[in-house]
């Protein structure tokens, strides 16, 4: 039994204890009810304090609401014990078969367990932008693995997912760019809209020790260069 099979148990008790008159709440019962696990394994396999929740709005004391709700939930198929604990808590411990009959479900179903058709689009996500103009870093691993989790939960919601890896290695940043490492190479300043950082430095080095004669070609010829490998390196 999954968290979200029991919650919808539970509130498909809490509408019954209301229509059997048990229990009496104005705004009808909830259409889900939130299920966590227990903090301690002792204390069984998931909880839920809809008891506490609802029955001020019953005007019931909590653990008597918490009672009526675990006596209907006791004999339900899959749920092995109900019990109660403090002010009205449920602690709640599915039956082993219940357990399994998930598992084999999983095992049925392979990599398609979990997926819908909710989403019937077709959709491009783009991430990471990882630009050869400055160094790779902590951020565009994180931003690898969101981008990669987004498009897995689309396609696992049914849309068909284009994932596209942008590398702005074209163009007047490129140019910058280049321009960058030609300045550090001739101990010149930045040139505005450049590149200051000291990394700049370091590819400037690798640029000559491949081109020794690199502040010597002509300035068009040299930031070509300087271009190629800086982004090369």
């Amino acid at each position: 039994m999954t968290p979200e099979a029991l919650s919808a148990l539970i509130a498909d008790t809490l509408a019954a204890l209301v229509a059997d008159g048990a229990i009496d709440l104005p705004d009808g019962a909830p259409n889900t009810v939130t299920v966590e696990r227990p903090r301690v394994k002792e204390h069984g396999d998931y909880a839920t304090n809809v008891a506490l929740q609802l029955a001020k709005r019953a005007g019931m004391n909590p653990r008597d609401f918490a009672q009526l709700l675990a006596d209907r939930l006791a004999d339900a198929d899959g749920i092995e014990r109900v019990e109660i604990a403090g002010p009205g808590f449920l602690n709640i411990t599915v039956g082993a078969e219940a357990q399994g009959q998930v598992a084999a479900e999983i095992v049925a179903a392979g990599q398609a367990y979990g997926t819908t058709q909710t989403i019937n689009e077709k959709i491009n996500v783009e991430f990471i932008s990882a630009n050869p103009t400055g160094p790779l870093h902590l951020g565009h691993t994180r931003w690898a693995v969101l981008g990669d989790a987004i498009a897995r939960v689309l396609e696992a919601a049914g849309a068909e997912v284009t994932r596209e890896f942008y590398i702005n290695d074209r163009g007047a940043q490129m140019d910058k760019f280049g321009a960058s490492v030609l300045a550090a190479a001739k101990g010149e300043p930045t040139p505005e809209g450049g590149y200051p950082g000291a990394y700049v430095g370091d590819l400037a080095a690798a640029a000559l020790a491949a081109r020794p004669d690199l502040v010597d070609l002509p300035h068009d010829e040299a930031l070509a260069v300087a271009r190629d490998l800086g982004y090369a390196a």
